[in-house]
């Protein structure tokens, strides 16, 4: 089985030519390539010539194709061993409960040989409100927003996929993703500005992965990811999302964010910001460490805001 550190290194060398496919190689994608080993060919789709320069000098082969043009993919038919899908579903459809990108991506996999493994970057969001419950990755899924509902469409076609040819494929539910060095990848803008967070009586349980983290899981699940499972990937961080921002503004020596009533919050906060605070879990992530072996090198966001 490959190791934690080489997800390659422990296999025999008949096997080590992967061919791994990318499918929406933002941070996170570019990462999980940064540490595979050298000896594994990696492709990456992209929508975007401007971006084909800048895969060129990460080792990655760009594939041009667009997930809103399904007859743009038939290329990557049999191309890869693995994928990794970290795309989203659009944000701008009319039928908000549905992926379209991923049911184009099966349909052209479908065409020749297929992937051992494929990845899917979900979203915790799945669960909806759980009052703050611990969130096993058996609880029945509860969506509450319009990009929940598409990670549940998707997740519910990639499983059929999956039963119907045999390709291995694991969800990864994923929370709030961070990094000092991440676009926006941490709270000290936020701070910066002033935002109000809820008051402890009326606050929520928040869960937090660090970028780095997350691209070791995405690559532990294509090896050994059981098939037609889900894994919460998330740190061992039990936090409500006041206490995370006041958590990063002792460390930054910044103000502490002022705190509202839940009512006051409603005319106060932006509504994205708001479909946050209406949702509190706390992620158990055994199967992220006991199936899929991760070791976190940021067990906890106090550990992860430092490395700045």
């Amino acid at each position: 089985m490959p190791s934690n550190s080489n997800p390659l290194g422990a296999l025999p060398f008949r096997f080590r030519r992967e061919r791994i496919l990318i499918v929406g190689c933002g941070d996170v994608g570019l990462r999980a390539a940064r540490q595979l080993p050298r000896n594994a060919r990696l492709m990456a789709l992209t929508s975007s010539a401007a971006r084909v320069p800048e895969l060129r000098t990460q080792r990655i082969t760009p594939l041009q194709g667009n997930l809103d043009d399904g007859a743009s993919l038939r290329r990557l038919a049999g191309l890869a061993t693995r994928v990794l899908h970290l795309a989203p579903p659009p944000s701008d459809k009319p039928d908000w409960r549905y992926d379209p990108r991923t049911l184009a991506l099966l349909r052209a996999l479908r065409l020749r040989s297929l992937p051992r493994s494929l990845v899917y970057a979900s979203t915790s969001g799945v669960y909806g409100d759980c009052g703050g419950d611990w969130v096993r990755e058996t609880r029945p899924l509860n969506p509450h927003t319009p990009r929940a509902w598409r990670r549940v469409h998707a997740e519910a076609h990639l499983r059929v996929f999956g039963r119907a040819t045999g390709t291995r494929v694991h969800l990864l539910r994923i929370p709030g993703i961070y990094a000092p060095d991440r676009e926006g990848g941490t709270p000290r803008g936020r701070l910066l500005k002033g935002t109000p967070v809820l008051r402890a009586e009326d606050d929520v349980y928040t869960n937090h992965i660090h970028a780095d983290d997350l691209a070791r899981a995405c690559l532990a699940a294509l090896w050994r990811g059981k098939p037609q499972r889900a894994s919460n990937a998330s740190d061992d961080t039990r936090l409500k999302m006041g206490d995370y921002f006041d958590l990063a503004a002792d460390l930054y020596g910044l103000p502490r964010p002022p705190r509202l009533a839940r009512d006051t919050a409603q005319d106060e906060l932006p509504l994205m910001l708001l479909s946050f605070m209406s949702e509190s879990r706390r992620l158990d992530n055994s199967r992220l460490k006991k199936e899929l072996r991760v070791r976190l090198c940021y067990p906890t966001v106090a550990e992860g805001l430092v490395a700045e």
